[in-house]
């Protein structure tokens, strides 16, 4: 893990954006920069970190962490379902394959928890017992294990400031944004991967309590798993040893994901509405150090990265060699 002195004297040269002649119009998400080229979609994770739908702020080795970790579990799950990814050319810089993308997130929740408006918690909290089309029993209390996993889609917006919005699996097939067959194959392949990704996420000590899938349709119009998988960002992981102690007392589980930044933001009345704090140094020391963390514990590799050349620089050479 990267020392926090180091961390902190790269706050200034986290990677904002990237733009590079020669690679054509470049396209922005939350997080992500892309360029297509070829058929080819080279997809640059920044250190840029979003919460209740808005960028608010950089991590200093976040986008580093999400290549890097979405590479092993693309590796850890072809055998499941095909994926984009045909390599990494840099910490922050992977080379995918150009798909149909689907305009569907699907999010696969073991366990009732969240701040946010899409979360399960927060619909709950609210008195709604039927959510994303699942009914739900009264008397359950926050980070409740559930008895199964639930499917819970949302739309897709892919926009800097774009909302996702709940969906249900009715409403996906009877508006035809996705065919009843391949919704149908997204669910049994999602809940295989939350499986996969919670065995392995168990041997490194955490539980997977949810995350979220994005996916395409190739050229023969076959599924593909797209984006990022089983990550900080698109993943909570909880600390399997203090779990159930933390539980029976009602307190917080220890999190090492993007719900310590959101329960930041909310301590400090912020909810996605009006201007945001300015996250300060030792939140941004936090994130950081979690990030590499899960890195760490899920893959069983050391997190390095070359500190020899700022960040941006880096990427702007990698990039150049793709022109």
């Amino acid at each position: 893990m990267i020392d926090k002195k180091i961390i902190i004297k790269n706050i200034p040269y986290a990677i904002s954006g990237v733009s590079v002649k020669g690679l054509g119009p470049k396209k922005s998400g939350k997080v992500r920069d892309w360029f297509v080229k070829d058929n080819l979609r080279i997809l640059v994770a920044t250190d840029r970190i979003s919460a209740f739908d808005r960028v608010l702020g950089h991590i200093p080795f976040r986008g580093a962490v999400l290549t890097k970790l979405s590479q092993f579990w693309f590796e850890k799950t072809r055998d499941i379902v095909q994926n984009h990814m045909i390599g990494v050319i840099d910490p922050n810089i992977m080379l995918v394959s150009e798909c149909q993308t689907l305009p569907v997130e699907i999010v696969v929740r073991g366990y009732i928890t969240g701040v946010t408006d899409t979360s399960l918690w927060k619909n709950y909290s609210d008195g709604k017992r039927l959510i994303y089309g699942i009914k739900f029993p009264d008397g359950l209390v926050k980070n409740q294990k559930l008895k199964k996993p639930v499917i819970t889609p949302t739309t897709r917006e892919t926009g800097a400031g774009g909302h996702d919005e709940p969906i249900t699996a009715k409403e996906i097939i009877k508006q035809k944004i996705v065919g009843a067959n391949i919704y149908k194959q997204i669910e049994k392949v999602a809940v295989q991967l939350f499986e996969r990704g919670s065995q392995i996420a168990q041997r490194g000590g955490f539980i997977l309590a949810d995350t979220k899938y994005e996916f395409g349709l190739d050229r023969l119009g076959k599924l593909m798993l797209i984006d990022e998988i089983h990550t900080p960002d698109s993943s909570r992981f909880w600390l399997k040893s203090t779990y159930s102690e933390r539980f029976k007392k009602g307190e917080e589980v220890e999190n090492y994901d993007k719900e310590v930044m959101r329960i930041w933001f909310k301590d400090k009345g912020y909810s996605g509405h009006g201007k945001p704090p300015q996250m300060s140094e030792s939140i941004i020391v936090k994130v950081s150090q979690r990030y590499q963390e899960v890195y760490e514990k899920l893959t069983g590799q050391k997190f390095s990265i070359d500190l020899s050349t700022p960040p941006q620089k880096r990427v702007v050479e990698s990039l150049t060699k793709l022109v």
